[in-house]
Order: structure tokens, then sequence, then C-alpha cells
């Protein structure tokens, strides 16, 4: 399984905030050993020094100094300061991309080669369209080869209209074309030449494709792999054309983010994105407050609630009746399986929640996640009448099912226990009405 977002850097903080909840007493000493632990995290990350040295004097001055607020104690100040000093340095507050009613939004990608931007495009074209909004591509690519088919493929799979030429080298007049063809989209997104910061032409194309299209935001791809060389690449950038947002890349398996998110301090600019993953799904607009809270441990429900929304299976009204009064059939269980399997790997979801994001060994997740997988699998070994009926099972029914899935007659066995125990649930949860299951809209406290 892929790392988690900058994992061991939020490992690393845990187990350095872990040490002052287990201390019988928070002094000078136990700070100093929290800074130096944090320090340490953080450079390995790949977070400019001198950007580490701001953070931890920060922490370690508040941690010290400050006049605890009414009815907090030492160790909790302690964990408020850590997080408030790391959202701080990540941007504080989350910059909304804006979109306005009736008015077409042009957004233009800019990023050196290799920074996984066509990539970005597409998933960034995909975040909109779940939103409701017609989000259209332009490739004006003419340097690399493939780059427009590479972005046509992509955008097939989402359904979003792609304009480029293949036969043309002048991207302005292929940006132009495209533009004048997407009048009536909402959010029309350029993706650039990828190109080095060293190399003029291309710069200077940058520069010109700014000036003729009056982009509303130009946005900076930068890969979440290399570390400290971000903070260089997007001072040049920023040179060139004013940046007004940054996008991370890559960011699903890397212990060097780190560098990559400093580059916010560097050109104060904010990050709006961060790609988790390398589905055309994984994309999320960038929160601060909610990416410390689960780099720290905390959780981020938040988020969690919305990765629950998209994936997301709405159930009609009197098919969540059925299913309430006990009518849960095997095919259901299935369709709830493939929900999950939506939501993405079962480690991002955990991170999500307080207190699990470094309680769970590897071994157990992956253990759960494999017997989903099976249970999956067996459940496309039966027949419709199995799934629709699963009382009919008998030991030839259970013997076939194993053969045909690859698994043992035990593990069948037990995916119908766990099939009867979410029946029994669903039969319990009838008494509570709950409005997830029949499209109601959810309590105030819950939205």
């Amino acid at each position: 399984m892929n790392a988690l977002v900058l994992e061991r850097l939020g490992s690393s903080i845990y187990s350095a905030l872990k040490k002052v909840f287990k201390a019988a007493v928070v002094d000078e000493a136990l700070i100093k050993e929290l800074v130096r632990d944090i320090q340490r995290a953080l450079l390995q990350a790949d977070v400019n020094v001198r950007l580490v040295l701001n953070i931890s004097k920060r922490i370690g001055d508040r941690a010290l100094k400050e006049q605890l607020p009414p009815g907090i104690s030492r160790k909790e100040h302690v964990v408020k300061v850590v997080y408030e000093e790391i959202t701080r340095f990540l941007g504080e507050k989350p910059v909304p991309l804006k979109v306005e009613p009736g008015r077409r939004r042009i957004i233009m990608l800019v990023g050196i080669q290799g920074s996984g931007k066509t990539t970005a495009s597409a998933k960034l074209a995909r975040y909109l369209q779940k939103r409701g909004l017609t989000p259209a591509l332009i490739g004006v690519d003419t340097f690399r080869p493939g780059a427009l088919d590479q972005l046509s493929q992509l955008a097939s799979r989402i359904n979003v209209p792609v304009y480029g030429d293949p036969t043309s080298k002048n991207a302005v007049d292929i940006a132009r074309k495209g533009l004048k063809e997407f009048q009536n989209r909402d959010i029309v997104l350029i993706d650039t030449a990828g190109r080095h910061k060293e190399e003029k032409n291309l710069i200077a194309e940058m520069k010109q494709l700014e000036k003729a299209l009056r982009p509303d935001e130009v946005m900076l791809v930068i890969d979440g792999t290399i570390g400290q060389q971000a903070e260089a690449q997007a001072k040049a950038f920023h040179e060139a054309t004013p940046i007004g947002s940054i996008l991370v890349a890559k960011l699903d398996g890397s212990a060097r983010g780190g560098g990559a998110l400093s580059a916010v301090a560097a050109i104060g600019s904010p990050i709006k994105f961060i790609s988790t993953g390398e589905k055309i799904g994984d994309i999320e607009a960038f929160v601060p407050s909610r990416f410390v809270g689960r780099l720290l441990g905390m959780g981020d429900l938040q988020s969690l609630i919305e990765r629950v929304r998209e994936a997301e299976v709405r159930i009609p009204e009197k098919k969540a009746k059925q299913i309430l009064s006990g009518k849960f059939t095997l095919t259901d269980m299935y369709e709830q399986f493939e929900a999950m399997k939506g939501m993405g790997p079962f480690k991002r979801i955990l991170q999500m929640l307080p207190g699990m994001s470094y309680n769970i060994p590897d071994e157990a997740i992956d253990l759960a996640q494999d017997r989903l997988q099976k249970w999956r699998v067996m459940i496309q070994s039966m027949t419709p009448k199995e799934r629709g009926n699963p009382k009919i099972f008998s030991s030839s029914r259970i013997r076939r099912v194993a053969k045909g899935s690859g698994t043992s007659e035990k593990e069948v066995k037990e995916l119908l226990q766990q099939y009867n125990m979410m029946k029994r649930m669903m039969k319990q949860l009838r008494r509570k009405g709950l409005p997830f299951m029949t499209g109601k809209k959810l309590p105030k406290g819950f939205r």
C-alpha cells in the first residue's frame, strides 16, 4: 500500500506529542526535547532549514512563555501551539477556487516537465465536475510528444471535452481557438508545456500566453517528491508570471513532501489543491487546519464525510425500506463494498478518524482490505439466486463458491456469518430511521 500524505512526518510529530501527554510534568527540558523532535521530523521531510528553525523557535517560545487559556492544561496547550504553528506555516486559512455564476473562469496550469501537470489538469477537471461545474481542457503543450494524447485519454474517462491541435506549434493560437470553442463552459483549464526554469524560450512562451490570454489564475503544479528544489522552482516561475495558487502533485508516497509544501512560504501564494494518489479522483482542496489535524493524528471528519458523499451510491427510498425491514441481500452487501472501494484505501480513510491515524498496524489494515477483496470475489462467484436469497446455501453450494473464487470453504462461511450480522444490524437501524438510507437530509449537526 502507498504511504499516506507525509506519513513519516505525521507519525514523527505524533510520537513527539505522545511523550508530552505521557510526561508527569511539562517543564523546560520536555519542551526542548519536543522542539528537537519536531525539528528532526521537519528536516527529514525536507522542509527548508530556515523555516524549520523559525517554526521550532515559535513553538518553544509559545509553549514555555504563553499564559494558559482558562480551562486548558499545559499539555493541551502544547498540542494547541504545535497545531497552530504548523497550520500557520502552511497558510492558516483555505483559499477556495472562485467561481462566479454566468462568468467563465480561465486557469492556466504551469510547471516543469515531469511535475505531473497534465494528470493534475484532468484531476482538477474531475474535482470541478463532481461539484456540478462544466470544466473543459485545452492542451497547448507543443513541446512534449504525446502530451495532447495523454490529456485526451484522461479526459475521455471523465467525459470532459478537450481542445488541441497536434499540427500547430503556436501555443497562443491553439489556446485562443480553444477558448472560442469553450465559451459556454464554467471553467477552462489550460495545460501548458512542461518546462525547466532555466529554459528561456519556454519561460518566454509562458509569459506570452499569460499576456495574450489574461487568465483569471495561474496555478503552479509542484511535484511533491522533489524536496527543497521546490522553493527555487516556485520563485523562478513567480518571477516570470505571478503565481496565484499552487497544486502539489504526487503527495501519496513521498517522505520529502515538506519541501513542496514549504514553497508556499517562498512565494506567498496559497496551496489550493493536493493530489494524494494515482486515481483521477485522488485530489482534494487544501485546507491547512484539516491537513494538519490528519498529520497530527487528530483526524479530519469533515473530509471523511465529503469522501463518503462523493463515493455514495444513492439508495432509492423503496429499496432502503426493504433493506431496513430485513430484506437485505448479498447483492446489497456487494454494493456497499463497492461504495467503500470508491472512498479509497482503508488507511487513508482511517487517517481521517481522530486517534486512529497511527494506532493501527499496517498488517491489520492490509488484512482487512484483503478480506474485503475476497468477499467481493466470493459474491461475484455466486448465482443471482444465491445472492438474492442466501438462506438456500448448502455445503455443496459453499464448496462451489469457494472453488470458483479461489478461496476456502471456511472463508465463504465467514462471509455468510458477516452477512447475517449486517442483516441484523439493518433491522436494528429500522427503528432509528437513519436519513442516509432514504435520501433524507442529514440533521444540522451532520452537514
